[in-house]
């Protein structure tokens, strides 16, 4: 979910670039400080807030979503990231989704490429008729996250509500978005800004197992990595001819390309084993191998069989989905504070 940009349409190389993957894991057979929030619950945020104001609340939520993504199968990327980018900026509050001209935060460069704004409208607009002014559109982006999620084959977890929506939308405060060209020390500590661990970083980073990314974010992956290598050295020898035909030098920056292409509607944990083969597609995902505890995480997740950690089964979906629940938490404003907007784009 850093900075890889929603999807808009299907990516039209993913067959070469599934193929290429595939063919080359059958050859690789044969040869988890500080913080906003430290992850606890805030008061006031809690499962089935609206279960007397607005009982159906989630059922309509998921419809909306049930509906864009059975039209549009890559939205459903498209909703998992919008979460993701708005509680790393002023906290889970909507503050993404304000339109209000050039200044607002959906404008950042941070941002590029968000989307589904429509869709959680959608929702409010559908709330606002059964339910007027209780349901908060940073809720709806939490519920609609975990819906897409669902409908991709992955998890189905309890969603915390409860969540106002913030008063403050500037594009200034996304300026310490996680970055795809993040070295994995700067993605660790940018982390534990919002009180997540590198169990997050990883298992949060793996949302990428659904969705696309443009040329535009790999170009210095590809041809300006560092002074004496002009791509990253990560990329898999055989993989990287495949990555450099999709987006050749001058090639139009808004080519999209799967960052799962073995896999790419399904939500599984192809994406870490993709990362630990050197199949990773973005530089940030290839990054999580370059560090020691990252890596073991990937290892862990990956391992064939049963994997466990001191004793205990390790579950992908159930421990992705705790990180979602976590992430969910960061910054958010409940009980007096903030608003619960009319329209998802404006402030009352």
């Amino acid at each position: 979910m850093l900075r890889t940009m929603s999807m808009n349409r299907r990516p039209a190389s993913n067959n070469v670039v599934a193929t290429a993957i595939v063919a080359a894991l059958v050859l690789v057979a044969h040869v988890v400080g500080l913080s906003e929030s430290e992850g606890r619950q805030p008061q006031n945020l809690r499962v089935g807030f609206y279960s007397n104001s607005c009982p159906l609340a989630e059922s309509i939520v998921r419809a909306v979503v049930k509906e864009a993504v059975f039209s549009v199968p890559q939205n459903a990327a498209v909703l998992l990231r919008v979460h993701f980018h708005d509680c790393f900026v002023e906290g889970c509050d909507g503050s993404i989704l304000i339109d209000n001209g050039d200044s607002s935060e959906r404008h950042a460069g941070a941002h590029a490429g968000v989307g589904g704004f429509e869709i959680i409208e959608a929702a409010k607009a559908r709330l606002e008729t059964t339910c007027p002014g209780v349901v908060s559109c940073a809720d709806i982006v939490a519920m609609a996250a975990r819906d897409a999620v669902f409908l991709s084959d992955g998890p189905f977890y309890e969603v915390e509500t409860g969540r106002r929506d913030g008063r403050v939308s500037n594009w200034t405060l996304a300026a310490d978005m996680p970055d795809v060209n993040d070295s994995i020390r700067t993605l660790k500590s940018k982390f534990i800004q919002k009180g997540l661990k590198d169990k997050d970083l990883v298992l949060l980073s793996a949302a990428h197992t659904i969705g696309t990314t443009a040329c535009f974010f790999m170009g210095t992956r590809l041809y300006h990595f560092n002074s004496t290598s002009g791509s990253d050295p990560a990329i898999d020898p055989r993989f990287l001819p495949v990555l450099k035909s999709i987006c050749p030098p001058g090639v139009d920056v808004n080519v999209r390309l799967a960052l799962d292409a073995v896999t790419e509607f399904v939500f599984d944990d192809q994406i870490l084993r993709n990362i630990k083969r050197g199949f990773a597609v973005i530089s940030s995902d290839a990054r999580l191998y370059d560090n020691g505890h990252t890596r073991q995480i990937v290892d862990l997740y990956t391992q064939n069989g049963t994997s466990s950690k001191h004793g205990k089964p390790l579950s992908f979906k159930a421990d992705f989905a705790a990180s979602m629940v976590k992430m969910g938490r960061i910054g958010v404003k409940t009980g007096s504070e903030g608003e619960i907007r009319r329209v998802c784009s404006s402030f009352n």
